[in-house]
């Protein structure tokens, strides 16, 4: 008679109870997914907000040590020349408030590279620098658009948002930190300097001329100005009260009506006299309201393809180093074109917002919805009237009074 063996402690599983298991595994995982997801993206905030932290005592410390704060719109030049033109024989006062930073951030060694002439090319050529043999990249560089000037195309890991996917060309390196301009990008590269060519009546080197100045002053309202100094005694309505500099998103080539401009065919008063100019002429997708619309205009009504938000962590031109506060964060990017008047807020890879840093060296996040005022409400600008006029508090609201240093606008709450 045969008998079964049993063995003690094996059991069989029906395939049943198998693709029960796989199931019920498969839930928890898809239960979890979303909270580690929520969890690795509030670590990459944090690191985010941590780096404009580190931006904010760079400043207080470059205050320090020589009574201002970096200028945005530095550098030298070399003969009459328009201020937005490319030069390698001199930065041609084009450098960001990032630059003067760099040995403020632990970045020596890289600051050591830019102070001094350099030979060294991205491209390896050092035969014919600036077509002359054996002639180095000049102390603070070339304009910050040329490409085989080795710092300018340097990724600094501190300038980057880890929420932030943008890599590569046609960039060179990013940085997702920049200044804060006020509430008026009429004329936007434009400061107190005269920077004409000679044949149109410039002069060398670059000065200041009653015009140029008196303009600047009644729309260069924000904390940083193009090409002039501040300190922190200018700014009047104290620094926890003003924005000092903003975050963006980097242009990812996907026609993201934040990082990549609108050239709308109008002229710099159309986006004076409504800063929604791009919006109200339907130039955004109606169907995906994040995105410009697509058609026979695509290529040549965007800005180019060089010319993406955050591009160029050098350069002090509108689109690439500053931002307004006009439109809410996250808004469309309107402009002329890249070198002139292009309205652009802060934005973000983050849920709802973007972070900005106060005069206080304080980080805080803003939020979409915060409280903007009249989207179509005229720039305060020279020449303007009424509440538009010279001096008058901002028409945009709260985030318009965070964007002004001096306007006398009374914040009610805590930010």
């Amino acid at each position: 008679m045969h008998t079964r063996k049993q063995v003690r402690g094996t059991y069989g599983f029906t395939l049943v109870e198998l693709l029960v298991v796989i199931a019920i595994i498969g839930v928890l995982v898809g239960l979890l997914l979303p909270a580690v997801q929520a969890a690795r993206e509030a670590a990459r905030r944090m690191s985010c907000s941590n780096n404009f932290k580190q931006i904010g005592l760079a400043i207080h410390n470059y205050h320090s040590a020589y009574d201002q704060i970096p200028i945005h719109g530095a550098g030298t030049q070399t003969g009459p020349q328009d201020i937005w033109a490319a030069r390698n024989d001199s930065s041609n006062r084009r450098l960001s408030f990032l630059v003067g930073l760099m040995p403020f951030m632990e970045q020596q060694a890289l600051w050591e590279q830019i102070s001094n002439p350099s030979i060294g090319r991205t491209d390896g050529n050092l035969s014919a620098v600036r077509g002359v043999v054996g002639n180095p990249w000049p102390a603070m560089g070339p304009t910050p658009e040329e490409i085989n000037y080795i710092p300018w195309f340097t990724n600094i890991v501190a300038l980057r948002c880890p929420s932030d996917p943008g890599v590569g060309l046609p960039a060179l390196g990013r940085t997702n930190y920049v200044a804060c301009f006020g509430d008026s990008c009429y004329d936007g590269r434009d400061g107190a300097l005269f920077v004409r060519k000679a044949s149109s009546g410039g002069t060398y080197p670059y000065s200041e001329t009653q015009a140029f100045a008196t303009a600047s002053r009644a729309k260069n309202r924000g904390m940083f100005q193009p090409h002039n100094v501040t300190r922190f005694r200018d700014v009047l309505d104290g620094l926890s009260n003003t924005i000092a500099a903003g975050e963006i998103a980097t242009d990812l080539g996907d026609r993201d009506i934040r990082t990549i401009g609108y050239a709308h065919p109008g002229t710099e008063n159309s986006l004076r006299n409504n800063p929604s100019h791009c919006l109200d002429q339907s130039f955004i997708d109606p169907a995906r309201p994040q995105f410009w619309v697509t058609g026979s205009t695509y290529g040549t009504q965007l800005f180019a393809e060089i010319e993406g938000r955050g591009y160029r962590w050098a350069d002090y031109l509108p689109n690439f180093g500053c931002f307004y506060t006009m439109l809410p964060p996250n808004s469309e990017t309107c402009g002329r074109s890249a070198t002139s008047t292009t309205l652009g807020s802060t934005s973000s890879r983050h849920q709802g917002g973007a972070h900005v840093l106060m005069g206080d060296g304080a980080v805080k996040f803003i939020t979409d919805s915060i409280e903007a005022g009249d989207r179509r409400a005229r720039m305060v600008t020279e020449g303007g009237s009424g509440t538009y006029a010279s001096g008058s508090i901002s028409p945009y609201g709260l985030w318009g009074a965070l964007g002004t240093r001096a306007s006398k606008e009374v914040i009610k709450e805590q930010i």
